[in-house]
Parts: C-alpha cells; sequence; structure tokens
C-alpha cells in the first residue's frame, strides 16, 4: 500500500474540510472539496448533495445548484430545510412552476415551521392557483392565527377567487394588527367596492390618504375610485394630491395631463405631459395628449417638432402615426393621412382615430365609407359606463315635459317685478349645435366692444339652484336679484369684463333657456344662430363632442333629430311668450357675406361698427383653447364646403328626414 503524508492522515476528512471553507466565505474551495468527497462514495450522500447545492448556490451556480438540490430532495422527500432550500432556489431561477411542485400541499402539512406552507402560498398566488394559495394560507393561520403578512396575502387571494366579503374580514383582522401598514389597508378598500359597499370604501380610502402623509399611493388610489364614481371635482383633487406626494412618477404626471385636459385646462395639461416625457421619454402616450393639446389651442405647427422629439427619444414609428396623420391633414395631405391611419395600433385614441378617418374621407368624397367611420366612432362613445344613450333620453323627456308646461297660461301667471342691480343685461348667443355658433362667437371677440363667454356653467348653475321652469313665475324681486348675482360672480370668475363691454354668454344649447333668461335678464338681447335643419344634425353626427347629455343625442341619427325637433318646439313656444329682442342669422348666409350679415348684428347689438371683426382668424388664432367641436375649422377662412353638404348623404339621414322636413319648412329652406 502507497504510504499517505501525516497531514493528509491526520487532518479532517474533505467534507469537514469543505464546511469550514464554507463557514469562510471561500465557496469555490468548499465546492471542490464537497465535490470529491462526493466522487469518494460517501455513506451520506444527500448531506453531500444538499451542501453542495446550498455552496454552488452561494457561488452563483443555480445550475449545479438545482441539480444537486433535486438529487437531495428525491434521495429526502420529506426533509422540510432541504425541500425549502430547493424551492427557493427554483424561485430564484425563475421556475415557479417546478418550485410548486416541491412545495406540495402534503409536505406543507407535514411541516410545523410553516415554511413550506408559505412557500406554497406565495407560489400559487403568483402563479394565480388562487385556491390552492388560499388553502396554503388558512394551513399557515390555523396554527399562527395573528400572521399579519399571511392575512393580508390571503385577503388578496380570497379577492382573486371572487369571495369579497371572507376577504373583507380578514384584511379587517390584518389591518387591526398592523394599522399602520398602508398597502393592507388599499386592499381592504378594494375588497369593498367589489361588494358595492362604496361608502365604506371611500371612508377606508380617505383614512388611509390622511394617516399616511408622505405615500401617495393612497391619494392615487383614492383618485380612481372617484374616477369610477364620475366624481370628477374630487378625482383631480386626488390626483394633485398624489402628484404632491410623488412628483417624479411618470404614471402619476400622465394621468395629470389626461385630467387637465379633460378639464380644458390647456396649459396644465401641456406641462404634465411634458414633465411625463422629462421622466419617461418612452411614454408614447404623453406624446399623443401633447399632441391633442396642440389640436385644440391651434398650435397644429408643433405636430412636427414633436415628432421629431418623439423619434428622437426612440418612440416606435406606430406610436407616432396619429401624430404623423394630424401633421399631414394639416397639411392638407388628406389621402396621405388616411394611409398613415393604418398604422395607429388599435389602442391609441381609438375614437379620435376612427373620427379621423371618417373627416378624411367625407374631404376626399367618399361619402358612404365616411359616414359608416363616423357610426363606428360613435358606436365606440355609446360603449362607455355612464349609459350616454340613457342620460340623452331622460334630457329628451325633460323637454317634453318643460313643452308641456310653456303655455300663454303658465305666462300669465308670472309676477311682474323690476330688478335694478346696476349690472346691464348680456347678450346671449344660442343655435342648436353647429349652426355656426363658434365661427359667429369668434367675429363678435374681434370686437373691442364684447367680452364673449364660451360655453360656461353660470346660467346652468343659477338654474340648478332655482330648480327649473316650474320656479319661474313665483319669483320675487329679492329672489331675481339674488339669481342674478350669483350669475355674475360665476361670470367674474371665468371671464373679465372691461367697463363698457358687452357681455356674450354664448352657449348654443341656451336654444331652451328662453323663459330662464326673459326672468333673470328681460333686456337681454338674445342672437338666434340658424342653419339648414338636415346639415346641423348631420353635423352633428360627424362631430367628436364630449359626451354629456345633450351631446350624447349625436350619437344616433334618429335621437339627433329627435333632440332637434324638441329643441326647437321649445324655442318656438317660449319665443311666442317672449318674443322680443332676437335677431336671427342664418349660417349660409353668413358665409356668403360676412359683412353683409355681421354689421347689421353688431349695430343692433348697440355696439360701433368695426371691421377688424371680419378678421376672424386672427382671433382665433390668438383665443387659446376653443371648447367646441369646432376648434379645427374657425382658424380656417370662411369655406362653403359645409353649406348642403346632407344632400350627399341623404340616403343615410331618409329615416329622419320627416321628424326635420317640417322645420326645413319653418326655417325658410327649399322643400326635403
Amino acid at each position: 500500500m502507497t504510504a499517505q503524508s501525516p497531514s493528509k492522515l491526520d487532518g479532517p476528512p474533505p467534507f469537514e474540510r469543505a464546511v469550514i471553507a464554507a463557514r469562510q466565505g471561500d465557496f469555490l474551495l468548499a465546492r471542490e472539496l464537497a465535490a470529491a468527497s462526493l466522487d469518494a462514495g460517501p455513506e451520506n450522500a444527500v448531506a453531500h448533495h444538499a451542501f453542495l447545492g446550498m455552496v454552488c448556490a452561494r457561488s452563483g451556480d443555480l445550475e449545479a445548484a438545482t441539480e444537486n438540490l433535486l438529487r437531495a430532495h428525491a434521495l429526502r422527500p420529506d426533509d422540510v430545510t432541504i425541500a425549502c432550500n430547493l424551492i427557493s432556489i427554483l424561485m430564484d431561477a425563475g421556475l415557479d412552476g417546478q418550485a410548486l411542485t416541491v412545495a406540495s400541499e402534503d409536505l406543507a402539512k407535514a411541516d410545523p415551521s410553516l415554511r413550506v406552507a408559505r412557500l406554497r402560498g406565495f407560489l400559487a398566488q403568483k402563479l394565480e392557483d388562487f385556491a390552492a394559495a388560499v388553502a396554503a394560507y388558512r394551513l399557515v393561520l390555523d396554527s399562527a392565527p395573528d400572521d399579519f403578512e399571511c392575512l393580508n396575502n390571503l385577503g388578496n387571494a380570497l379577492v382573486a377567487t371572487g369571495d369579497y366579503a371572507g376577504a373583507v374580514d380578514v384584511l379587517r383582522r390584518a389591518v387591526s394588527l398592523d394599522p399602520r401598514a398602508a398597502p393592507t389597508r388599499l386592499n381592504l378598500a378594494s375588497a369593498l367596492l367589489a361588494l358595492d359597499r362604496t361608502d365604506e370604501a371611500e371612508v377606508e380610502l380617505v383614512r388611509a390618504s390622511a394617516d399616511f402623509p408622505a405615500d401617495w399611493r393612497p391619494p392615487h388610489q383614492l383618485y380612481v375610485f372617484y374616477k369610477a364614481q364620475q366624481r370628477q371635482e374630487e378625482a383631480m383633487a386626488a390626483l394633485l394630491e398624489a402628484a404632491a406626494r410623488e412628483p417624479n412618477s411618470a404614471s402619476v404626471q400622465l394621468k395629470l395631463g389626461i385630467e387637465h385636459g379633460i378639464a380644458r385646462e390647456t396649459e396644465e395639461a401641456e406641462r404634465a405631459y411634458r414633465r411625463t416625457i422629462d421622466l419617461d421619454p418612452s411614454e408614447a402616450d404623453a406624446y399623443v395628449g401633447l399632441a391633442i393639446q396642440f389640436e385644440h389651442t391651434n398650435r397644429e405647427d408643433q405636430f412636427a417638432p414633436l415628432i421629431a422629439l418623439g423619434r428622437k427619444n426612440g418612440i416606435a414609428a406606430k406610436s407616432l402615426a396619429f401624430i404623423e396623420a394630424l401633421e399631414l391633414r394639416r397639411q392638407k395631405r388628406f389621402a396621405d393621412a388616411l394611409v398613415k391611419l393604418d398604422e395607429v395600433p388599435a389602442d391609441v385614441e381609438p375614437v379620435r382615430t376612427t373620427h379621423m378617418r371618417a373627416t378624411l374621407l367625407d374631404r376626399l368624397g367618399r361619402t358612404d365609407e365616411a359616414f359608416a367611420a363616423f357610426a363606428t366612432a360613435n358606436a365606440l362613445l355609446e360603449d362607455t359606463p355612464n349609459d350616454p344613450l340613457g342620460r340623452a333620453a331622460e334630457l329628451r323627456r325633460q323637454l317634453e315635459a318643460e313643452i308641456a308646461q310653456i303655455t300663454p297660461a303658465w305666462r300669465a301667471g308670472w309676477i311682474d317685478v323690476a330688478v335694478d342691480d346696476g349690472r346691464p343685461d348680456p347678450a346671449f348667443l344660442v343655435g342648436f349645435p353647429r349652426s355656426g355658433t363658434t365661427l359667429l362667437d369668434t367675429i363678435l371677440m374681434g370686437h373691442p366692444g364684447t367680452a364673449v363667454m364660451e360655453e360656461q356653467p353660470p346660467l346652468n348653475r343659477v338654474e340648478e339652484k332655482l330648480g327649473g321652469l316650474t320656479a319661474l313665475p313665483g319669483m320675487s324681486a329679492d329672489q331675481i336679484t339674488d339669481a342674478r348675482a350669483c350669475y355674475f360672480a360665476e361670470v367674474d370668475k371665468i371671464q373679465p369684463v372691461g367697463p363698457g363691454q358687452l357681455l356674450i354668454d354664448k352657449s348654443p344649447l341656451f336654444l331652451y333657456r328662453l323663459p330662464l333668461i326673459r326672468r333673470l335678464f328681460p333686456k337681454a338681447k338674445v342672437i338666434l344662430a340658424l342653419r339648414h335643419p338636415c346639415d346641423v344634425v348631420l353635423s352633428c353626427l360627424m362631430s367628436n363632442f364630449r359626451l354629456n347629455p345633450a351631446m350624447a343625442n349625436f350619437l344616433r341619427p334618429e335621437d339627433a333629430a329627435g333632440f332637434y325637433d324638441l329643441s326647437f318646439t321649445h324655442w318656438t313656444k317660449s319665443h311666442e311668450l317672449f318674443p322680443d329682442n332676437v335677431f336671427s342669422l342664418k349660417y349660409e348666409d353668413l358665409v356668403d357675406d360676412v359683412e353683409g350679415q355681421v354689421q347689421p348684428l353688431v349695430e343692433w347689438l348697440g355696439l360701433e361698427w368695426d371691421p377688424a371683426v371680419l378678421d376672424h382668424t386672427r382671433t382665433a388664432r390668438s383665443r387659446g383653447l376653443i371648447t367646441t367641436a369646432s376648434y379645427s375649422q374657425v382658424v380656417e377662412p370662411i369655406y362653403r364646403r359645409a353649406s348642403g353638404r346632407w344632400l350627399r348623404y341623404r340616403a343615410h339621414l331618409e329615416q329622419v328626414l320627416p321628424k326635420l322636413a317640417p322645420w326645413v319648412d319653418e326655417l325658410g329652406y327649399d322643400p326635403v
């Protein structure tokens, strides 16, 4: 037999030396010694493989670690320590499915330490096997009922299985154990929402937002809650608070841009979108949002620089296609813009994209395709959670009820009062939408003697406060004075009115507010903008309106025609009772002879003629945000292409012509 050196004979065996090396942090030597010992065929192969697995993991060789731990687990499947180490290595390697197999239900039940059950619950939840996750978490809680983390995870898993009531009970227990855990408080609110317990959910979210003043997540979730409840002002306040707490979140800034855009706060929207791009130059939605702000504020010359910025920042071509289509449309390259729209992803502004396609098809004379595209865009708008068609129908029912009230006997019951509060009555510009009111208000805006307020809420707020038509006959002088004061206070917040300027309150659908106008402002001059009823209804169907109850009537031809009929019936009956101080002006006459139509109007308003009003494009470009669907037209020179356009679309309007024909005759147009 070959003699061995004393050092080899007297020193520790290789495996013991491997353990010592591992304790000293020399994992490469430990691995070498353990492998040598394993090659010698030790009696305890399980320990060797288990040790090698951990040493290989420490040295970064997950593949070898997995191989050794799998062998150890196969040799001793009931060993919890080996199993937990193997599960951890498999998770580190991204092999969650295999890890869950190792963390079996039987092993979890046999493990008094509960480690396997915890790992099984986590893995099952991650792999969306929520029933298995629930069972694993309950197994832990049977032995450790006050395990906060397990209660929180169980609550989330129960939500995923649809057991919202169970989730609420579990999460309330978790919150009672640790009320300082913000995520659990938010999870509880989500579970309450799933049960439609909105009041309780709101309380939890408001409390969480107050209790964690440095955490942006509670006010952000409160914002999401208010948005779902259609409580826009509160949603904006919550989002602003989230942004104040976390000013460097691109996702929060993006939402701010969207919400400011909805509120027509274009400067704030632009600032938020630009901040989003600064924080995350790859956020494509911010470029699209910014382009929409440029469109609404008549800064279409900014499209090209924005496209260049997107390309510089690596935005995908398909994500920029929407903005490029806008730029091509600005250049009047309608066919090229239409081709470019084919590149826009389906999830990028689907309504705007479809609507732009329709307008391009219309400009290209492809009438049937255009109408189909407009119908598709409107169908997309129908499918929104706030029931636009139902709200539109309710408004029509309200108009029918008001029309029934407006009778000579009703007018005779008015208490005659005189009010003098020192403020002159405003003028009102009314007319069915798409009758040229935006063109007309832009022209009047160019006169230094006017202050034009465009589609703002003061009169509506007064009406809400009064309670509608029923309240008008019996109003006392004090009530009228208070209502006027309320109106002017709201105006002063929105529209500066200089000394000697005439306030012109432009809102088309004050068409059915003439009784209210006459009750509060008996000397008010009312401008009635008219246009061919068929062109008006067609144009409304072709417009991308914000869907309040009135505009929701323009999603279907039959609703649009019915709304037109009710609106003008309301106006006609009211005008018969209040015939004074009305100036009617037809759109067709206006575009044929602007000066000839506008000069008499200006003089009727008591203003001196000023030729500057005729340069409406200059006025439009200087006015900033245009809040109507006409924002893209008013910056163009006066055009006549929309007059008589309905004739091209007659086949698509046949179903509503019987409803509109009497008004065509009434307004003096050629019979249809």
